[in-house]
């Protein structure tokens, strides 16, 4: 199982997108301060979640995510604060 998930910070206005395979490990990865990016602008908190079979459509979907053409959905998701 693969998720693709979007953090928000506790701090600032900033949202990280991204894709693991042990989803509870990561985010707990991000708010120990393990990952570069997102170290700075803790704790994080989930907001969105989307679970995928294969590894391939986890990171086509992070990517659209990340594109101009899923900026608007991400926006979506980002004002409601989905779960």
């Amino acid at each position: 199982m693969y998720y693709v998930y979007i953090l928000k910070s506790g701090v600032v206005n900033r949202f990280y997108i991204g894709v693991t395979s042990n989803l509870e490990k990561r985010i707990k990865d991000h708010n120990a301060g393990w990952t570069k990016s997102t170290k700075p602008f803790r704790p994080w908190k989930i907001i969105y979640k989307e679970k995928f079979e294969e590894k391939k459509k986890a990171y086509k979907r992070e990517f659209y995510l990340k594109s101009p053409k899923g900026y608007l959905e991400k926006k979506s998701i980002q004002s409601k604060n989905l779960i």
